[in-house]
C-alpha cells in the first residue's frame, strides 16, 4: 500500500441532525427552505425532537490510504456515509472528493430488479460517468471476477443475496475508481469470494483511497492504515493507530454471564480461578505471562478419565485457543485440578472461557458452559489466529 500527497476525500466540520417526530420533521424542512429562499440560513440550533446524527466530523483520505469506519450501531456511520456518496446533504460543513466514486453502500442499491445482470452493469458504469465503449472494455473483466457467467442474463431479482454482493462489488472495483466506498456487504460473501475481494483490494489501493465500514474488526485491522471511530455522532477516535481505535470499540461492550449451554444433571463446575504471577484472578495478564486454571469439579464418577478442553474466546466470539487435557487418576465426582499454561501466547485484549467436559475422549459432552471465567491480556501482540496452548495438569485430590 503505497500514499502519495494527493489528498482524495477531505471533510470538514460535518453536521447532520434528524428529527424524531415525522410531522414536526416535515414542518422544520418547510421553514428551512422558506428561509433559505429569502437568503436567511436555515436554524443551526437544535429544536424540539432533533438531534445530532453527526456533529463536528473531520478527517483526510489520501490516495493509497484505507480509513476504517468503525462504531456501534447508530453512532452515524451510515448518515455518514450517504453525505459522502451525495445521497444526503448536511446541515453544516463540507465534502470534498475528487475523481470517479465508487460506492457499494448496501446490499442490490442501484441495481434494477427487472433488469439482467449485463443491463445493470452498463447502468451502474453510466451512473459513474463511463461511455458504453468503457464499459465494452471492461464487461468481460466484471462478468469473469463476479463468478456469474452463467447467470448474467438473468434478471437481478431472482440473484441471492450473495450474487447481488458478487454482482455489486464487480462493478465497483473494475471501474478503476479513485475512491471507493465499501458498507459492511462484504459480510454477505462466501469466504473464497472474500479472499478474491481483499486481493482486489490490495490492487486498488495502490492508486485510489477506500472507506471501509465493517463490524468486523480483523477486516478492519487487515486492511485499514487509519481508524475513524463514531460514538453518538461524534469522534471518539481519529487516527492511524489502528489497534488502539479497535480497542476503544471493544470498550462499549462486554461479555455476557455464564451460559449453562448443556449439562448431563451430574457434571458441574463448582469454581474456575486464574492464577498467575501476580496472585489469583488479576485484572490484567501480561502477554506471555504463565497461566495456572485451578478448577473445582464435580464430576459423574462413572467416567474415570474425563477429557477437559477449554476454549478462549476473543472479542469477536471467535475461538483464539484451545487447552485440553485427559485427567488421569481420578477416585472421585469431586475433583480439584490444576491446568498449568506456560507463556500463553494470546494477543491483546478481552477473552471468555467456556468449559467443556466429556466422560472420555469417546463419549459425547457432559457438560459445557459458557462465560466461566473472563481475562483480559495487556501487551503489545495484536492478531486473529486460534492457537493450541501448551498445557499440563495435575489433579490435586485423588482419595475416595
Amino acid at each position: 500500500m503505497s500514499t502519495t500527497d494527493e489528498i482524495l476525500v477531505d471533510v470538514k466540520g460535518l453536521k447532520k441532525k434528524f428529527c424524531k417526530d415525522f410531522t414536526r420533521s416535515l414542518r422544520y424542512g418547510m421553514q428551512d427552505v422558506f428561509k433559505s429562499s429569502f437568503g436567511f440560513s436555515p436554524n443551526s440550533e437544535l429544536r424540539k425532537d432533533e438531534f445530532l446524527a453527526l456533529n463536528d466530523i473531520n478527517f483526510q483520505l489520501r490516495r493509497g490510504e484505507c480509513i476504517g469506519l468503525i462504531g456501534h450501531n447508530g453512532a452515524g456511520k451510515s448518515t455518514l456515509l450517504k453525505i459522502l456518496n451525495g445521497i444526503i446533504k448536511p446541515d453544516e460543513g463540507s465534502v470534498t472528493m475528487k475523481g470517479r466514486i465508487g460506492a457499494l453502500i448496501e446490499l442490490g442499491a442501484g441495481f434494477n430488479p427487472i433488469l439482467t445482470g449485463r443491463e445493470n452493469i452498463y447502468n451502474n458504469g453510466a451512473v459513474l460517468g463511463f461511455t458504453k465503449e468503457e464499459i465494452d472494455a471492461k464487461l468481460e473483466e466484471i462478468i469473469e471476477f463476479s463468478e456469474l457467467e452463467e447467470f448474467i442474463d438473468s434478471p437481478v431479482r431472482n440473484y441471492s443475496s450473495g450474487m447481488k454482493v458478487r454482482l455489486g462489488f464487480a462493478v465497483a472495483s473494475n471501474m478503476d475508481p479513485d475512491v471507493l466506498i465499501i458498507d459492511e456487504v462484504l459480510a454477505v460473501g462466501d469466504t473464497g469470494f472474500k479472499l478474491k475481494c481483499f486481493k482486489k483490494l490490495d490492487e486498488i489501493l495502490q492508486n485510489a483511497s477506500v472507506i471501509f465500514v465493517s463490524h468486523n474488526m480483523p477486516q478492519v485491522m487487515r486492511l485499514a492504515n487509519q481508524v475513524l471511530l463514531l460514538n453518538q455522532g461524534q469522534v471518539a477516535f481519529n487516527g492511524q493507530q489502528v489497534g488502539k481505535g479497535i480497542e476503544l470499540y471493544y470498550g462499549k461492550f462486554s461479555f455476557s454471564e455464564s451460559i449453562k449451554v448443556y449439562s448431563d444433571g451430574q457434571s458441574r463446575i463448582e469454581a474456575l480461578d486464574i492464577v498467575t504471577k501476580n496472585g489469583r484472578n488479576p485484572e490484567l495478564i501480561e502477554h506471555l505471562d504463565d497461566l495456572t486454571l485451578d478448577l473445582d469439579l464435580w464430576i459423574d464418577p462413572q467416567h474415570p478419565k474425563p477429557v477437559i478442553s477449554i476454549v478462549f474466546f476473543d472479542k469477536e466470539l471467535k475461538p483464539a485457543g484451545t487447552v485440553v487435557e485427559t485427567l488421569t487418576n481420578t477416585k472421585t465426582g469431586a475433583i480439584k485440578c490444576e491446568i498449568k499454561m506456560p507463556r500463553v501466547n494470546l494477543s491483546t485484549g478481552k477473552y471468555s472461557l467456556t468449559v467443556n467436559i466429556q466422560g472420555n475422549e469417546q463419549l459425547s459432552a457432559s457438560l459445557k458452559e459458557e462465560g466461566v471465567a473472563r481475562i483480559t491480556v495487556h501487551g503489545d501482540e495484536l492478531r486473529w489466529s486460534p492457537i493450541i496452548f501448551e498445557s499440563s495438569h495435575e489433579i490435586l485430590n485423588s482419595e475416595d
